[in-house]
C-alpha cells in the first residue's frame, strides 16, 4: 500500500499539525494484567482520537492533486467526521458530514464546532454512508470513504511512533471499526521488520470482521448495537479485510460489560478517559490475561470521546463504582 519513505513523509504532514502522542507504561495496569504493558494514547490528539491523522494526510493530498475540489462529504459515527472537519478547516475546504439519528450528541457538537455541515440520516452508520454517497453524486462533491489508502497511511503514523518508541512489543491489541487503525499497525510493523503479534478487537454486538476472519471471506451483519460506537460496523471493507486476514493473529470479541470494566480501569489506574472503542484493547487483554504472562503488551487507546450521559448510564452503572467515583 505504501513504503517506509512515504510513511515518514506522512508523519511529517501529521506532525506539522500536532505533536506525537505519548506511549506510557502504567504500573497499575501492569499489575492487573500481570505483565508489562504500554498504552499508546491516541486520546491525546487535537480531536481526542487517532483518526485525525488520516484526515490530515487525505486532505493534504487532495488539495495538492485536486485543488479545484469544491467540497468534501462523508459519513461517520464521530471520530472520522471530526478528523475530516479538523483537516478541512485547516485547508479551508467545505465539508458535509452524515451521521445516523441518535448519534453521539457531543461528537455532533464537536464536528459542528470544527466547521462541518452536519446532516442526520438513517438508523445506523451504513444507512448514513449510503445517503452520503447519493448526496455526493447529486451535488458533485468529493466523497471521502471510511477506508482509503491515504487514511491508512495517516493513521499508520501512530504505529510508527509506537514501534519506534517500543519496538520490543510481543503483542499489540487494536480495536477494529472500519479497519484503518489495525491495518496501519500491520503495515507499519511489516515495514519495520518487526515480529509483534497484532490482535484485532471487536464488540460481540458488532462482530462483522471477526466473523469474516473466521470464515475467510467478507461477512456482513444485520445489526451493530454496541455502545462502543467506534466499532459499530455492519459491513467490512474488503480491502481492509484482506490486510487483516493476512497480518493479524486473531480477532477477540469483547462484550459491552467488559468494555465498561476496561473504561473504569483506565480511569482508576491512569486517570485517562477512554471511549468504548478506546477501551476495547484493554478489555481484550483482560480476557486473554492467562496467555500474556511474560509478554510485553501494547494497547491502543484509540480515543476518549465518550458522551457524559453514556458514561454515566453505562460505565458508572455499578453502584459500587458510582460510590467510589463520586466520593
Amino acid at each position: 500500500m505504501f513504503n517506509l519513505d512515504q510513511l515518514e513523509r506522512a508523519q511529517a504532514t501529521v506532525h506539522a499539525a500536532m505533536p506525537p502522542t505519548p506511549a506510557h507504561a502504567w504500573p497499575l495496569l501492569a499489575a492487573r494484567l500481570g505483565t508489562g504493558v504500554v498504552v499508546k494514547h491516541e486520546n491525546h490528539t487535537p480531536i481526542g482520537a487517532f483518526k485525525v491523522r488520516g484526515g490530515l494526510v487525505y486532505v493534504d493530498r487532495l488539495k495538492r492533486e485536486q485543488p479545484q475540489t469544491a467540497g468534501i462529504i462523508s459519513a461517520t459515527r464521530g471520530n472520522h467526521g471530526q478528523s475530516l472537519a479538523f483537516a478541512a478547516a485547516r485547508n479551508k475546504l467545505p465539508l458535509t458530514i452524515y451521521v445516523p439519528h441518535g448519534n453521539s450528541t457531543e461528537k455532533n457538537r464537536a464536528m459542528r464546532a470544527f466547521g462541518a455541515n452536519l446532516v442526520e440520516y438513517g438508523a445506523d452508520f451504513q444507512e448514513s454512508r449510503e445517503e452520503a454517497e447519493r448526496h455526493a453524486k447529486r451535488e458533485g462533491l468529493h466523497i471521502v470513504p471510511s477506508f482509503h489508502r491515504d487514511l491508512v497511511l495517516g493513521v499508520s503514523t501512530y504505529a510508527l511512533e509506537l514501534f519506534r518508541a517500543a519496538g520490543d512489543l510481543d503483542v499489540l491489541y487494536v480495536p477494529i471499526g472500519q479497519g484503518s487503525g489495525i491495518c496501519g499497525c500491520i503495515l507499519a510493523r511489516d515495514l519495520l521488520g518487526l515480529k509483534t503479534e497484532i490482535v484485532g478487537v471487536q464488540s460481540t454486538e458488532a462482530p462483522s470482521y471477526a466473523l469474516s476472519f473466521a470464515a475467510g471471506k467478507v461477512v456482513s451483519t444485520n445489526s451493530s448495537n454496541t455502545r462502543a460506537d467506534g466499532m459499530a460496523t455492519r459491513v467490512p471493507d474488503s480491502e481492509a479485510f484482506e490486510i487483516i486476514r493476512k497480518g493479524a493473529s486473531r480477532i477477540v470479541q469483547v462484550s459491552d460489560d467488559e468494555i465498561a470494566a476496561a473504561i473504569r480501569a483506565y480511569w482508576t489506574d491512569t486517570h485517562n478517559l477512554a471511549e468504548g472503542a478506546g477501551a476495547a484493547a484493554l478489555a481484550a487483554a483482560f480476557q486473554e490475561k492467562a496467555r500474556l504472562g511474560g509478554k510485553r503488551v501494547g494497547l491502543i487507546l484509540s480515543g476518549g470521546n465518550i458522551d457524559f450521559e453514556l458514561f454515566r448510564k453505562w460505565v458508572m452503572a455499578d453502584p459500587v463504582v458510582q460510590k467510589v467515583m463520586m466520593a
